[in-house]
């Protein structure tokens, strides 16, 4: 979902909430020129991004008009009209935290962007501008010349049957903070680059003997640890973006900065989706292809889960229970993740004090946070409903890898879709779970 649509979600579904659910819109928001909100008008407040205080007081108090609204339909007193009241407002509320969500994760790129690719050799700058000769206007000179220059800039030492080369550093380096922040595994994996075709990772499933002695006693000999080793081997994503030659002839055009915006969507669509349900095969393995076992019974090489309580539903108790179940030092840097609807759901639910789980963003910066945890949400998880594994909870950073072969590779072609010139782009990923205790779901399921 576009960066606009979120924002024009987040206002249509607060103007519903005062013209169909009889109460005054705690925000509204209006996308600037810049694509962020411009304002936010709510009980007689406005609060601009230059004031978080008003801002995040506004999501606040939309935040109680649903509870309020919640209460009276808990109450028992409830007609379809306060039904609808509670789903509309929760709606707005989702869609208004989502929003400051992504206000949040682009100053957090902005912030890690730097400046270009800094450091270039001699031989990597003449690589680029050679680069932009042969993405322009598809120069003859620049196609013979390319791969002798990029051996020369240590960028590879091999042949690609399939033709095509390499972007330039700082070409790769753009796409690269694109899909940090549209790709929302990769907000929370561990990322490995890879200059070969594999990636192998030993590790230690435990085994190692140990034991109490006094100064003088003998040390007997204790068991060895035992190793384990994991295969991770990158797949090939493609996009086929296209533009005009004049496009390509305007030099003012940022040639990095236009594939990114090509490709991300694309690459993010498809890798995400694979970091969640992919089998692995010729792609990521996801995290839900893995096997699955009771939490109780948990072993190496299978994801642990708990139930729900409930056949159908998503349960308060079994929120609380999913962050108990990884071990003490995978909590600290845990987080939920699933996908809107099931935060949707998440947000209804209580403590056995009657304290809401889902709590919003308290200031600028700060996430939304479910029974004290940041929730990041991605529509590749399953919805609610029988047997699904709609929620998981961990640290991710050390439960996922990701490994991103080095390297994206462009083909240009001025033949197939003319007047347009396609470019083929390869970039080629991995990934799987590193470390089966970091992370557990939850199995909707009495």
């Amino acid at each position: 979902m576009t960066k606009s649509l979120k924002l024009a979600l987040a206002a249509s579904a607060l103007s519903c909430v005062a013209a169909n659910a009889n109460v005054r819109p705690a925000a509204v928001l209006q996308p600037s020129t810049r694509g962020l909100p411009r304002a936010i008008v709510g009980q007689g407040v406005r609060a601009d991004v230059s004031d978080p205080k008003a801002m995040f007081a506004s999501l606040q108090t939309a935040f109680e008009e649903f509870k309020a609204a919640n209460e009276q339909k808990l109450s028992g007193k409830a007609d379809v009209l306060v039904d609808q009241k509670v789903e509309k407002i929760n709606e707005a509320v989702g869609a208004f935290q989502g929003a400051l969500d992504e206000i949040n994760t682009r100053m957090a790129a902005l912030q890690l962007s730097g400046g270009g690719a800094p450091g270039q050799t001699r031989e990597q700058r003449t690589y680029s501008e050679t680069f932009a000769k042969f993405f322009r206007r598809g120069d003859e000179g620049a196609t013979s010349a390319l791969h002798d220059l990029a051996v020369k800039a240590a960028m590879t030492s091999q042949s690609d049957p399939d033709g095509g080369f390499l972007v330039p550093t700082e070409m790769e380096q753009a796409i690269d903070r694109v899909l940090g922040t549209t790709s929302i595994m990769r907000t929370l994996a561990q990322i490995q680059p890879i200059g070969s075709s594999e990636y192998k990772k030993q590790v230690s499933l435990g085994g190692a003997g140990s034991g109490w002695v006094g100064e003088t006693d003998a040390r007997p000999e204790t068991g060895t640890p035992v190793l384990g080793e994991l295969t991770f081997t990158p797949g090939e994503i493609y996009a086929k973006p296209k533009a005009s030659q004049t496009l390509l002839d305007d030099s003012r055009v940022d040639l990095a900065a236009w594939l990114a915006g090509e490709v991300d969507i694309e690459f993010s669509e498809k890798e995400g989706a694979a970091f969640i349900t992919g089998n692995g095969i010729k792609k990521p393995r996801g995290i839900l292809d893995y096997d699955k076992v009771a939490d109780a019974a948990y072993e190496w090489g299978k994801l642990g889960y708990v139930k729900s309580g409930h056949a159908t539903l998503l349960t308060g108790d079994a929120l609380i229970n999913l962050v108990y179940a990884p071990k003490t030092g995978y909590r600290p840097n845990a987080r939920f993740l699933m996908n809107r609807k099931t935060v949707g759901a998440a947000r209804l639910l209580k403590d056995g004090q009657g304290n809401y789980l889902w709590q919003p963003s308290a200031q600028a910066g700060q996430p939304a946070t479910l029974s004290g945890y940041t929730v990041a949400e991605d529509d590749n998880m399953p919805d609610v409903g029988a047997g699904a594994y709609p929620v998981a909870f961990g640290d991710f950073r050390r439960g996922y890898l990701i490994v991103d072969r080095m390297g994206i590779r462009v083909l240009r072609d001025p033949y197939s879709s003319k007047p347009f010139v396609e470019f083929y782009t390869t970039k080629r990923v991995g990934g799987g779970v590193q470390d089966f205790a970091a992370i557990k779901l939850m199995q909707i399921a009495a």
